[in-house]
């Protein structure tokens, strides 16, 4: 795949979006990216990482440092600052971009894409995004994004689960006009061989520390819900997003909370919860709300149940509202239906698969 951008790069200055899942595979080897483009002669002048850092191994929401990769200057796009200073790339003709998704409208490498393609389109450079496969490209579903629900863990008006790969998602962001002042980014797919929106993929390497097999990429949409509110979802755990739990709940399966790699301080840390172990559950090709209805009904004192940025994560100011008034996850969904058909209708215009 390499070489179908490879001469784009030849001679020019070249910075780099990416993390420990910049990695590119041949029959006998997997290089990082960055190892094989300057195996291939092309100068890296500088590195950006997103959440979770470079090298993929630092816990949600924790601020990261700038640092250095064989002498290479990483700069941290989720520490002081998440945007690109325009000085930062002034020397630089062309930005890479080339990490995995999960195809999640809260996973905030969207974000991070979404301000470097701004940048670029304030400085004149060119953005080349090497598209990789979405894991939950199959299914479209969820409440659109409320703008007035904007922040960094949901910038566009899209359903959480949105069918398109970070490539068509780019595309999108700039067909749209969804960047600062209506600019537009320069901007290039280098596109995936062999690949469908019903293609089954499995990353490789977890994409993002709690993240760590396929089970746990399928139920996130769907147990991400539970973030922000009191339910652990099993981080300090090794069956993240696969198990949830609260000491209220009466349910047999029972787990511990404990520092881990990628969760240091875990919600209910050290606390025996009671919950559900969906590690066999055969996922459906949608959202699930019945483990948030579930747990809020379990929960004992359901004014502290819901946090104060759950609006944010769900994109919508409804749905707390339909948990509380005991609306049916039938309700609940149907009121996304008319949304959902016109974005299908805007997405369709993006893709390339």
């Amino acid at each position: 795949m390499i070489d179908l951008y490879i001469e784009k790069l030849e001679n020019k200055k070249i910075a780099v979006i990416a993390n420990n899942t910049s990695i590119v595979r041949s029959k006998n080897s997997s290089i990082h990216l960055i190892d094989t483009l300057i195996k291939r002669g092309i100068k890296i002048n500088k590195i950006f990482s997103p959440e979770h850092g470079f090298l993929g191994d630092k816990d949600d929401g924790e601020k990261i440092e700038n640092g250095y990769y064989k002498s290479i200057k990483i700069l941290s796009l989720y520490g002081k600052n998440r945007k690109i200073n325009d000085d930062d790339i002034k020397d630089i003709d062309i930005l890479i971009f080339d990490i995995q998704d999960v195809g999640v409208r809260f996973y905030t490498y969207l974000s991070t894409l979404h301000y470097a393609m701004e940048s670029v389109s304030r400085t004149s450079k060119k953005l080349i995004i090497l598209d990789r496969p979405n894991p939950n490209s199959f299914y479209i579903d969820g409440p659109i994004l409320d703008l007035k629900n904007k922040s960094f863990i949901g910038l566009h008006p899209v359903p959480i689960v949105y069918g398109m790969t970070i490539g068509e998602y780019g595309k999108m962001i700039n067909g749209e006009g969804w960047l600062e002042n209506g600019l537009k980014a320069d901007l290039e797919i280098i596109k995936i061989k062999n690949y469908n929106h019903k293609s089954k993929y499995e990353p490789s390497l977890r994409p993002s520390p709690n993240l760590p097999n396929l089970q746990s990429i399928y139920l996130y949409p769907s147990l991400a819900f539970l973030e922000k509110t009191e339910v652990s979802v099993g981080r300090g755990t090794k069956t993240q997003f696969q198990i949830y739990g609260h000491p209220d709940f009466e349910d047999k399966f029972s787990f511990i909370p404990q520092s881990n790699f990628g969760s240091q301080n875990p919600k209910l840390k050290d606390i025996k919860s009671n919950g559900e172990d969906l590690r066999n559950y055969k996922t459906k090709n949608r959202i699930e709300l019945k483990w948030l209805i579930k747990s809020y009904n379990q929960f004992k004192d359901k004014n502290k149940f819901f946090r104060s940025d759950f609006d944010k994560l769900a994109g919508s100011s409804s749905l707390k509202k339909q948990i509380i008034e005991g609306v049916s996850e039938s309700e609940i969904r149907d009121s996304w239906k008319d949304d959902i058909e016109i974005f299908k209708k805007i997405r369709k215009k993006y893709l390339l698969y």
